[in-house]
């Protein structure tokens, strides 16, 4: 996969952040990942940049609330993840890219709970859903199980899932890992799309910028 730097277009006025991130501080027992970490972020794309190692999968666990703060605050709108984390939840849009939780459903299935939880899911058979589904290779697979299905296969469905959820704020964590090379195309056009959201925010967790998609910003954990 060949990736560039990003196509720039800055904003004519700074946008408000969806996404507050203060003081935010994480450990692993022996090794320090966030101390006083601040991030304020807006609409459209923003990467998160860095190697292995960084902090950019441990970032976006903690902000969708699969690892617990250990300091700092997290803010959208309104809400706050630890005062309201069932309200928090429906506002961020998050899949462990190697979970295997849902195994034992269908696509259909799975993106039929993920409607119940994200009241702006894409209803199905809508031609943008259909065009999602199809621009995945998606169609033929809906009424397998997830666990019949190979690693790429399955990371398609999360991102079909992350692309229709509507969530306020959506994290992709290395979308483009076992992905063909249409797939890899497809997932940089709707990225590219994504870059023209105003209300709503993509958080894109990678080591490289995503070639053709114009950023609002970039977050360096290796700087």
């Amino acid at each position: 996969m060949q990736l560039a730097m990003p196509l720039t277009s800055p904003a004519p006025k700074p946008q408000p952040a969806l996404l507050r991130v203060q003081g935010l501080g994480f450990a692993y027992p022996q090794h320090t990942v966030f101390q006083n970490f601040d991030a304020h972020i807006g609409a459209g794309v923003t990467l998160v940049l860095g190697g292995d190692g960084a902090g950019k999968t441990t970032l976006l666990r903690l902000v969708a609330g699969d690892l617990a703060l250990q300091a700092g605050s997290l803010q959208s709108g309104g809400l706050t993840s630890h005062a309201q984390p069932q309200a928090w939840r429906q506002t961020v849009f998050w899949i462990d890219p190697a979970t295997s939780a849902f195994d034992a459903l269908t696509p259909r299935q799975f993106f039929d709970q993920q409607r119940q939880r994200y009241a702006a899911f894409v209803p199905p058979d809508v031609p943008t859903w259909v065009a999602l589904l199809a621009g995945l290779s998606l169609t033929e697979y809906l009424d397998k199980p997830l666990y019949m299905l190979s690693t790429g296969s399955k990371r398609k469905v999360w991102l079909a899932a992350a692309f229709a959820a509507g969530a306020t704020v959506t994290l992709l964590d290395d979308p483009f890992a076992a992905l063909d090379k249409p797939s890899i195309r497809f997932v940089l056009q709707q990225l590219a799309l994504a870059s023209r959201w105003t209300s709503r925010a993509c958080v894109l967790a990678h080591y490289e910028a995503p070639e053709g998609v114009a950023l609002a910003q970039v977050i360096d954990l290796d700087a």
